[in-house]
């Protein structure tokens, strides 16, 4: 039986590819987690990853155990919540950006309700920076965002890229301003695209400014223009624009955990693991 702390370490590594990230990420030291890998790889008999000074990469019998390691945690996770976890009771406030709203995060808490039925669980559902200032000022407990890399506070969840997308058949013209759909600022989107275009020096234009990853969705289906997504969250009737298009590229962002540090442990802890076991939480529904 592989033991769940060191498959945690090791999707910790293959998710940021970095032993110093994975150590941030779990609030461990870094000779912790090359100790985990390396129990983890003697228990299984092969090397999981290929490293030297600069990179780290999966082996093939790396890439087969992050799938194993995502099911064993997933099953692991729920047992010793049903058996150790059920008598937390409490109220746990947790926050998570209206894109991630739209994702498999509703599954995610209606199944940790059913585990701890006495945790009153209070949902927010708002932008990154929003919910970054309410983990802050202690209004909330735990929150799902998304950061700059480089930037975040919490623990990783995992990378994804930002990208132009827009309906089927979309050209850009170059011959005209680009026209953009974009959050209310502060916006990490809004502030990533206009800082590419601009210093790409491709002019554009704002049809139309929301509150909300509804009206994105809305006015791109309508035709008003195009607007910037994380890969993982394109919806099935949108396109990713290719790099052929002319457009810069975005580069990519971090999804991560923020937890109050004055909240009660054992109901954040347990709401972190169940979302970090669920293997991709960024999935969208029905994809």
């Amino acid at each position: 039986m592989y033991d769940p702390e060191q498959l945690r370490t090791f999707l910790a590594v293959a998710q940021s590819l970095s032993f110093t990230q994975a150590a941030a990420s779990l609030g461990i030291r870094q000779p912790t987690v090359s100790q985990h890998i390396r129990k983890l790889e003697q228990a299984v008999g092969r090397p999981l990853f290929i490293r030297d000074t600069r990179t780290v990469t999966l082996t093939a019998d790396g890439e087969m155990m992050a799938g194993f390691a995502r099911s064993i945690l997933a099953a692991y996770e729920p047992a010793v919540g049903y058996f150790t976890g059920s008598g937390l009771t409490g109220r746990l406030r947790f926050g998570v950006t209206d894109d991630l709203a739209l994702t498999s995060v509703p599954k995610i808490l209606r199944d940790f309700q059913q585990l701890y039925p006495r945790i009153a669980l209070e949902l927010t559902v708002s932008q990154s920076v929003t919910l970054s200032r309410r983990v802050e000022s202690g209004h909330l407990d735990v929150a799902f965002v998304k950061y700059n890399t480089g930037e975040r506070h919490g623990r990783l969840v995992r990378r994804d890229r930002l990208v132009w997308a827009g309906v089927e058949g979309t050209r850009v013209q170059f011959d005209r301003p680009v026209p953009l759909i974009v959050y209310q600022a502060p916006s990490l989107s809004r502030s990533t695209g206009v800082q590419a275009l601009e210093e790409a020096g491709i002019a554009y234009r704002v049809t139309c400014t929301v509150r909300g990853v509804n009206g994105v969705l809305a006015a791109v289906r309508a035709g008003l223009g195009i607007a910037i997504f994380a890969r993982s969250l394109v919806p099935e009737d949108l396109v990713e624009l290719p790099p052929t298009s002319g457009l810069p590229e975005l580069g990519e962002i971090d999804l991560v955990l923020l937890t109050n540090p004055r909240a009660a442990t054992g109901a954040v802890d347990a709401l972190t693991a169940a979302i970090l076991a669920s293997g991709n939480p960024t999935r969208r529904v029905g994809r």
